[in-house]
């Protein structure tokens, strides 16, 4: 597992809110590429004497081969459990000795590795080359290998029993059917895995061509370009992977799989859109509207205040490097799903027909803008969507045209952009457990 002093993780929210505008500038963006063709985004900002780093690869889990899901979260996650001649107690106690931070995330998109050191030149080179060792010179010693398998076996046999995590995983199957997308890492999979599939994976997917180094923080332009040099300089240069589309829609259907919980766990979506789109804006503003403004939303209004049947109801669009989805999610008792998803279907067929009022359009529009300066008020924060802008290829002034590109929608723009990305007839649902509630009646699994 990634590592720091608290060993914690540094997950990314890559959800379509990963970037809400505002009335503020974002922050200047300087880009170039390392000497082997890694590409660097870099921001200078000197009010706190630190640098954050993040390293991301093209190695999610889509890059996983067919029969080998989870080979992409192992391999990340035991990068710093042996690296060099450094063992992964070594490593420890080199984070803690330079007063860094290392942690980590991994996606179906990428595998990121994030670092914040003291800006010193002797904390931030020091941390900067164990970063480097870690990244290029992983051993993936037996014993942890052995441990973090066992570790991932364990969690997946839970949950195997867990509603939330069925419904994830025949969600995903159903709306992403032949996609990598649609493959997760299962018991079967990870158990097949060894140690050679670790290493090849790591050969072939971090490479300088998949990789992307972002630095901010109090580092000057000629050090930062010392940094990405020495972070990828022992990479293979390898080559960029083609860029796919999904353009495969799944035809509508029900899936329902019995489980003993009294809740209904409730998924209903299809493939949505890819990072980049040109309806993003629509989209982000009209579902604020529909499910992802909390309790002002239209499903919250009519699912949970009008009529009771959830306690929390939601929808998002999930922009990925390939299209991503989009989904409506909630909770109900099992006795209420056929009356709850009757709602929500007519919920969204409503917005479809008519869009939003004004009065609906002018608070999505004002609540997005003016969170503009929250996600930009730390150096990790400006990380992370920096991060994003390389990562996904958007422009370099993206945050500084957020906040004109969410005051331009109108409601026209979201009927028509909601109705290029959501129809019922590619809709799928599925509904996992509710069969303890008493008054449910009885259901074996069924597909319809």
């Amino acid at each position: 597992m990634m590592i720091s002093v608290s060993r914690f993780g540094a997950a990314l929210a890559l959800t379509l809110f990963g970037l809400c505008g505002g009335a503020h500038a974002g922050p200047a963006i300087q880009t170039w590429s390392t000497p082997n063709g890694a590409r660097v985004f870099y921001v200078e900002s000197h009010a706190l004497p630190l640098v954050d780093v993040q390293v991301d690869f093209r190695a999610g889990g889509a890059e996983s081969p067919a029969g080998k899901t989870g080979v992409a979260g192992l391999t990340h996650a035991l990068l710093d459990n042996g690296a060099g001649d450094l063992d992964e107690e070594a490593i420890a106690n080199r984070i803690a000795d330079l007063g860094a931070q290392m942690g980590g995330s991994a996606d179906m998109d990428r595998a990121s590795i994030t670092l914040r050191t003291l800006s010193s030149a002797a904390e931030r080179d020091g941390a900067v080359d164990l970063l480097a060792t870690v990244i290029q010179h992983p051993t993936f010693p037996a014993a942890s290998f052995e441990r973090e398998k066992a570790r991932t076996l364990a969690g997946l046999k839970e949950s195997d029993t867990q509603p939330d995590a069925i419904l994830s995983r025949r969600f995903a199957a159903a709306v992403f059917p032949g996609h990598p997308y649609g493959r997760l890492p299962t018991v079967d999979s990870v158990a097949a895995l060894n140690r050679d599939d670790l290493a090849a994976f790591h050969a072939r997917t971090y490479t300088a061509a998949r990789a992307v180094v972002s630095i901010v923080g109090d580092v000057s332009r000629a050090d930062a370009e010392a940094m990405a040099a020495k972070l990828t300089a022992d990479l293979p240069r390898g080559e960029a992977p083609a860029t796919s589309v999904n353009t495969v829609l799944p035809e509508a259907q029900t899936i329902r799989v019995a489980h003993p919980s009294a809740q209904a766990h409730i998924a209903i979506g299809q493939p949505g859109i890819r990072r980049g789109d040109p309806d993003f804006f629509p989209l982000l503003v009209g579902n604020y509207v529909l499910g992802g403004g909390g309790f002002v939303s239209r499903l919250t209004k009519e699912v949970r205040e009008k009529r009771g049947y959830a306690y929390s109801v939601f929808s998002y669009f999930m922009p990925q490097r390939d299209v991503g989805p989009f989904e409506i999610g909630l909770q109900t008792k099992g006795s209420q799903t056929d009356d709850a998803l009757q709602v929500v279907n007519a919920t969204l067929a409503e917005f479809l027909d008519k869009g939003p009022t004004g009065a609906e359009l002018q608070a999505a529009k004002d609540n997005l803008v003016n969170g503009f300066a929250l996600r930009l008020d730390s150096n990790r924060k400006v990380l992370e969507q920096v991060a994003v802008i390389g990562g996904f290829g958007l422009p370099l002034d993206y945050l500084d045209r957020f906040p004109d590109k969410v005051r331009a929608v109108t409601a026209a723009q979201v009927r028509d952009a909601f109705r290029r990305h959501v129809s019922p007839a590619h809709l799928v649902t599925v509904v996992v457990g509710g069969d303890g509630d008493k008054a449910a009646a009885p259901r074996a699994e069924v597909a319809r």
